[in-house]
């Protein structure tokens, strides 16, 4: 009998222009045992949270049953520096759910390196690139830093990186 696996995990993350002045920014995940959505409406050029909605569909943790008045504390914050302690402090008052700041957190991520999508596209385009053209791209945008398995602590690419704070 073949293995299979105990625990699966999903976490897909997507910015989208609504008009000139709005993205929403939607973190899905799914896995074994969650299975949620968080979207906020971003406006520009101040990256303000204007609009923030969600659900857990299905969590082991009783604390996400409901969320909607956590997410209401995010309306009104501009996404930023020292916004990870902002969402930790909104968001865990207001809700026990251990899954909804990471949530909140990507989400607003995303918002950002939906800005920089200019400087990825920027690598050389040629097979054989080593880590440092990589390196330095994350140097000069320390928030790729743990974005993906290629930026996270431990791979060759951001050695002797100090991670954002």
């Amino acid at each position: 009998m073949p293995d299979f696996p105990l625990y699966l995990r999903n976490r897909i993350t997507s910015v989208e222009v609504l008009d000139d002045t709005t993205l929403l920014s939607t973190c899905r995940l799914t896995d074994t045992l969650t299975e949620a959505v968080v979207e906020l409406r971003v406006q520009l050029p101040d990256l303000e949270v204007v609009g923030a909605s969600g659900r857990f569909i299905r969590s082991e943790q009783e604390a996400c049953g409901d969320i909607r008045a956590a997410l209401q504390k995010m309306i009104g914050v501009r996404i930023g520096s020292g916004l990870l302690k902002i969402i930790q402090g909104l968001i865990s008052e207001a809700s026990a759910c251990e899954l909804l700041p990471y949530m909140v957190e990507e989400a607003c991520q995303a918002v950002i390196l939906s800005f920089t999508k200019d400087t990825l596209t920027a690598a050389p385009k040629d097979q054989d690139l080593g880590p440092e053209i990589f390196r330095e791209m994350v140097k000069a945008n320390i928030r790729l830093y743990n974005r993906c398995a290629a930026f996270a602590p431990g791979s060759s690419i951001v050695e002797g990186i100090e991670p954002p704070k």
